[in-house]
């Protein structure tokens, strides 16, 4: 039904979301990577204490991902009012 409207202000744009990208895919295989060693922790009783802490890890590091996008989504707005604040100026 709705079409996405990209609006891309060259290069500078495109490198600036890649980093937010690359952060975001980081991020996202360090929490599978807490939360599968967590749950394999989880079958001894020895080890439980540190499965839980490292649950708790891992959902930090998910609050940590909305926090990534937003950064993005407020850098990218910076550039895109700087640029036209540039374009205003010639």
């Amino acid at each position: 039904m709705g079409k996405n409207i990209d609006i891309i202000f060259g290069h500078y744009e495109l490198e600036i979301s890649r980093i937010y990208q690359m952060l975001y895919q980081i991020n996202d295989i360090i929490i599978g990577i807490i939360f599968l060693i967590g749950s394999f922790f989880f079958f001894s009783d020895t080890l439980t204490y540190y499965g839980t802490w490292l649950f708790v890890a891992g959902s930090v590091l998910m609050l940590v991902r909305p926090f990534i996008a937003l950064t993005h989504h407020i850098h990218v707005s910076r550039v895109y009012k700087q640029r036209g604040r540039h374009s205003q100026e010639k």
